[in-house]
C-alpha cells in the first residue's frame, strides 16, 4: 500500500474496488486547515468522473499497469483476438473497450491495449488508418470547384464523407475518432 502523496497524474489506482485513473492531482492547504490532495479520476470502465480528498496519509492502492503493443487478428463475438508482437500470445479483449473506431480497423492493425494482472483495461486504436474505397458514386464533372462530398464505403465496410475527387480504388486516410476522412494516400 502507498501513501496519498505517492500518487502522480495517470496512475492507476483501485478506488472503492474500481480501477480509475488519476486525471488531476492537487496538493491543497486552506489556511489554517490541515493539508489534503484533491483528485479528479476517471473510471476505467465507465468513464464517469469522480472527484474525492484524500489525507496526506492515507493509504491507497496504485495498480502495476503493463502497456504495451498488439496485432490485432481478427473478430471473436464481442472480444477481438490480438497477438503479442513479441511472445505471440494471443489474448481475448472485449469491443467495448476500444470505442467507436473499432469499425474503421482492419485484421493486421496495430494497437495498445493495458492489462491490469491479465485483465485488459484499455485498449487504443491508431489515430488514423489507410482504407480502400469500395464503393463510390462516380463524380459528375464540374462538381468538383466547391467543397461537396459524398458518400463512399471503404473495406471495412463503413460509409464515410469523402471529397468528390475521390474514385473506387482509391486509398484514404481516415480519422478513427471521428470517422473524418483525412487525406488521399498515393
Amino acid at each position: 500500500m502507498a501513501k496519498a502523496s505517492d500518487i502522480k497524474n495517470g496512475n492507476i489506482l483501485r478506488f472503492n474496488g474500481e480501477l480509475v485513473t488519476v486525471e488531476e492531482f492537487i496538493h491543497r492547504t486552506p489556511g489554517n486547515l490541515r493539508a489534503f490532495y484533491q483528485a479528479k479520476m476517471r473510471n476505467v470502465k465507465t468513464g464517469k468522473l469522480v472527484e474525492y480528498r484524500f489525507r496526506v496519509d492515507e493509504e491507497v492502492e496504485i495498480c502495476r499497469v503493463e502497456t504495451n503493443d498488439f496485432q490485432y487478428l481478427y473478430e471473436d463475438g464481442d472480444h477481438l483476438v490480438i497477438m503479442d508482437n513479441n511472445t505471440f500470445e494471443q489474448y481475448n479483449v472485449p469491443k467495448f473497450l476500444f470505442g467507436e473506431g473499432i469499425k474503421f480497423i482492419k485484421e493486421g492493425t496495430n494497437v495498445i491495449v493495458a492489462f491490469e494482472s491479465e485483465e485488459p483495461i484499455m485498449a487504443q486504436l491508431p489515430s488514423n488508418v489507410e482504407l480502400e474505397i469500395t464503393y463510390t458514386e462516380p463524380a459528375v464533372k464540374g462538381n468538383t470547384s466547391t467543397n461537396a462530398l459524398k458518400y463512399a464505403t471503404v473495406e471495412t465496410g463503413v460509409e464515410i464523407r469523402v471529397p468528390m475527387f475521390i474514385n473506387q480504388g482509391d486509398k484514404v486516410k481516415v480519422d478513427t475518432r471521428t470517422g473524418d476522412y483525412i487525406e488521399r494516400v498515393k
